[in-house]
């Protein structure tokens, strides 16, 4: 009976090993957990920049002639000078300038701190439209490439500080 006396408590310690044990794992499980939220994020991030570049592209497919003189060229900033359109019938220059508008303020409240750059390169050397060429809508003869930049928090930062610049990329033919 004496050996009973020794042993008392032991399963107690035991205990408190396997729950020690447990909370470990378990703050490993929610490592992982921050680890796939942060990964779904970035994710989320990248398919609403493909999407607001596929709108921006649809917006010039029809405003062919704005893209011919070049009025979607440079950086979008959504400064709210933009013509409405929605009252009154708008040039195709006007039209352009609302897109740029619109399309850099739902980069600025999709997307953290972005920035929508395009350029369009005209047609080969020697060719030139005319202006009743142009009023007929022609299709864009030249290349377009678009980018977008956005901040991306890494998936191991833990200290909120590495915010990587992200870069998308589209060469297209409007």
């Amino acid at each position: 009976m004496r050996i009973q006396a020794w042993q008392r408590g032991v399963s107690l310690i035991e205990v408190m090993i396997a729950v020690l044990v447990f909370s470990v794992g378990l703050l490993g499980l929610s490592g992982l957990l921050v680890m796939a939220v942060r990964s779904s994020h970035a994710a989320y991030l990248r398919t609403q920049v493909t999407f607001l570049a596929g709108s921006m592209i649809e917006r010039m497919r029809a405003n062919p002639i704005a893209v011919w003189r070049g009025d979607y060229d440079g950086e979008a900033t959504a400064d709210g000078s933009a013509a409405s359109c929605s009252t009154a019938a708008c040039t195709p220059t006007e039209l352009a300038a609302r897109d740029r508008s619109a399309w850099a303020g739902l980069l600025a409240s999709t997307v953290p701190d972005a920035t929508g750059h395009i350029r369009c390169d005209r047609a080969p050397a020697g060719f030139a439209l005319t202006p009743q060429q142009i009023g007929m809508r022609p299709p864009f003869g030249g290349s377009c490439a678009m980018s977008v930049r956005w901040t991306e928090r890494q998936v191991g930062d833990k200290d909120h500080g590495g915010a990587a610049k992200q870069t998308f990329a589209w060469i297209f033919q409007p």
